[in-house]
């Protein structure tokens, strides 16, 4: 059953963390299954919500999925030389990948040298200063590795996940649950367009 960890850090955008994870768990039945990691016991998001995290962060390790979300301290955690040495990932074997200041956090691990990301307009700044080049694209994907931009873009990394796992099929059908009323089609096409395209598009 191949596992997911959503890598949450204190300060978190709670949209990153909750939209990726509710949507990958919705295919338990297909084998895929995702858990919030943090570094420590609990973590309090960008707005005062406090959570406890499900897996320590020593679990990414044998994660199959390695999600790493943005939050108000993100500066801080690359900053970090104990907390970053906390993720050894492994493009090798691992789907790895990032939102919005996220970004930081595999730049700073080295997993985005000579490749473009995608992010949010407040952290494009300080991705730039580390020499990655910025898409103004939602969803961007070389091999193991993804950037999405903008917190609704979280939709479009789960997307990329499920599909990587457990097909197509599966993705198609989550999305066509959650999508709002009437707007099904229209959803599940534009999450599956978002990820198709940014995973060929490599310039």
């Amino acid at each position: 059953m191949p596992q997911v960890a959503v890598v949450t850090f204190d300060g978190f955008n709670e949209l990153d963390s909750f939209i990726a994870s509710a949507l990958i768990n919705r295919c338990r039945k297909d084998g895929l299954e995702a858990f919030i990691t943090t570094p420590t016991p609990v973590v309090t998001s960008m707005n005062g919500v406090e959570v406890t995290g499900q897996r320590p962060m020593e679990f990414v390790t044998e994660a199959d999925v390695v999600l790493i979300g943005s939050g108000v301290k993100a500066r801080e955690v690359v900053a970090d030389d104990q907390l970053i040495s906390r993720l050894p990932l492994d493009p090798t074997r691992q789907l790895i990948g990032a939102q919005c200041s996220g970004a930081l956090v595999l730049s700073r691990l080295g997993l985005l040298d000579g490749m473009p990301a995608c992010t949010d307009q407040k952290s494009r700044p300080f991705v730039e200063a580390g020499g990655v080049r910025v898409l103004d694209v939602p969803f961007h994907a070389e091999g193991n590795i993804a950037t999405a931009g903008g917190c609704l873009s979280s939709q479009y990394l789960a997307t990329w996940v499920i599909t990587r796992t457990v097909g197509e099929p599966a993705a198609r059908g989550i999305l066509d649950y959650v999508a709002p009323v009437g707007e099904n089609e229209e959803t599940v096409e534009r999450a599956l367009r978002a990820v198709y395209s940014g995973e060929a598009a490599l310039s």
